[in-house]
């Protein structure tokens, strides 16, 4: 029996968990690091976009877990459904390594539910003036916050934290924002009028994964033939849902199990877990050039333009919602085609 066998299986079908078994994005990763960390930088704010299961939230969790580890900095997360400026204050008031700063500096936030009363000292009643008072305290302690919200969408408690978020960076106050999101949800914020330094925040949009980690990451755990672990890296084409995916059933049925009766598990987790939620969220149209790929594979876009009786301006953006979704790869000149795993096969399977 092999050693993997009797261990925990160390990869995961759990959305944002980081795996035991996990392919960094070290470049993008890097990026906003050293963006945040240099005093010369003008990016308070980074956008994490991606299809679903492109670990998004895997890697707000691995940039959140680096940061925690230096001393300068105080990390949030901010649940994007419920008053984030309230719970920006609560947790600021209880973050470690700051210790009693608020309380000594006579910030009175018992109005909020937040501490205690202090003698002789009335209670701020605006919040925004209540986080003003704490970030001025936290900024003397030569600190920086750094505020995650992951899944971010267009509501009212984004809209409002961050119109005061631009404020604060206005005022120059040591507070930073990373952001995940699908690219619907970031590009409906993005073009909100009143949010505009969100449209000029940079955007990091989770391409495939390398191919070359992924077979080698296969061999390491599976004490596999570099060959055979190159088949499965290509079949997962580098989405790292699928790398999960087919690393989790290699590991559950078995390194000697059949590739046929991995792939119909295979099949069946993409298309339960993700698949189905992409699918209902495309427009007819999405749908329908979606599916004139999947019967032909790789097309021209004129061919589809012409298939669809469609004016090339309209082809235009269609082909750009579904890039930015992460459904298609327009990397060759000229034309486009399917950029998810198995994702043909089973679109296929729904037309009959």
């Amino acid at each position: 029996m092999k050693s993997y066998e009797k261990n925990l299986n160390p990869f995961s079908l759990s959305f944002g968990i980081e795996p035991t078994k996990y392919i960094s994005r070290i470049a993008q990763t890097e990026k906003i690091i050293s963006s945040f960390n240099s005093s010369a930088s003008e990016n308070r704010a980074y956008m994490i976009t991606g299809v679903r299961g492109s670990g998004k939230t895997v890697m707000l969790s691995n940039i959140a877990a680096q940061f925690r580890n230096m001393d300068e900095w105080i990390v949030i997360e901010l649940s994007p459904v419920k008053d984030m400026l309230q719970a920006l204050a609560a947790k600021l008031y209880m973050a470690k390594g700051i210790g009693n700063i608020f309380t000594d500096a006579k910030i009175n936030l018992s109005a909020f539910g937040i501490g205690i009363s202090i003698d002789n000292t009335i209670p701020i009643s605006d919040i925004d003036t209540a986080i003003e008072r704490m970030l001025e305290e936290v900024s003397k302690k030569k600190k920086k916050v750094l505020v995650l919200v992951d899944e971010a969408i267009n509501n009212e408690f984004i809209k409002i934290f961050a119109t005061s978020f631009q404020i604060y960076i206005r005022q120059k106050y040591p507070i930073y924002l990373l952001m995940t999101g699908l690219y619907e949800n970031i590009y409906d914020l993005q073009n909100e009028k009143s949010l505009t330094f969100l449209y000029r925040a940079p955007k990091i949009h989770l391409e495939p994964l390398n191919i070359n980690a992924i077979a080698n990451s296969y061999k390491d755990t599976f004490d596999i033939d570099i060959n055979d672990a190159m088949m499965m890296a290509k079949l997962t084409k580098g989405y790292p849902f699928a790398y999960q995916v087919l690393g989790y059933l290699k590991w559950d049925m078995g390194v000697n199990a059949p590739i046929d009766k991995i792939m119909n598990n295979y099949d069946q987790y993409l298309e339960e877990y993700v698949y189905e939620k992409i699918w209902v969220d495309l427009s007819e149209t999405d749908r329908k050039i979606v599916e004139l790929i999947a019967v032909n594979g790789e097309l021209k876009i004129k061919d589809i333009r012409e298939d669809m009786s469609m004016k090339s301006g309209s082809m235009s953006v269609y082909r750009e919602r579904l890039k930015r979704k992460g459904i298609i790869d327009t990397s060759k000149y000229g034309y486009i085609s399917l950029i998810l795993p198995r994702f043909a096969e089973i679109v296929q399977k729904w037309m009959m």
